[in-house]
């Protein structure tokens, strides 16, 4: 995959940011929406994805500010970084995995946090 215009990474932050709102305001069935097909399959439910990120991503969805850096392919694979700061003022990067679809369409595949060099005031 070559790199993508900056209409395909506004619908990529618009995605990753859509899940996230569905999943603060406990909307499942919209959340699991966005992910892939291989993470639907990964979970079977909604349920049970809201569950692995309540459990496994709370400073993701109690973060007290979030900001959008620069995507990349690297690789081929598309990520989507996203700088936040938790409740205890940890500063953490979200490194979202994108997948395009048959149809054009985005789906997150995956997201893993990790420790950001920079650091809150």
């Amino acid at each position: 995959m070559a790199t993508l215009t900056a209409a395909e990474w506004k619908s990529i932050e618009a995605i990753v940011g859509a899940q996230l709102a569905a999943l603060k305001a406990g909307e499942r069935d919209k959340a699991f929406g966005y992910a892939s097909p291989g993470i639907r399959a990964q979970f079977g439910s909604a349920e049970n994805f809201a569950r692995m990120v309540a459990e496994s991503y709370t400073a993701l969805l109690s973060a007290r500010y979030t900001e959008f850096l620069e995507g990349a392919v690297i690789d081929g694979v598309v990520i989507q970084p996203l700088r936040l700061i938790a409740p205890d003022n940890t500063v953490l990067v979200a490194l979202y995995t994108m997948e395009k679809q048959p149809d054009g369409r985005w789906k997150i595949a995956g997201c893993a946090l990790a420790p950001s060099t920079v650091q809150a005031v």
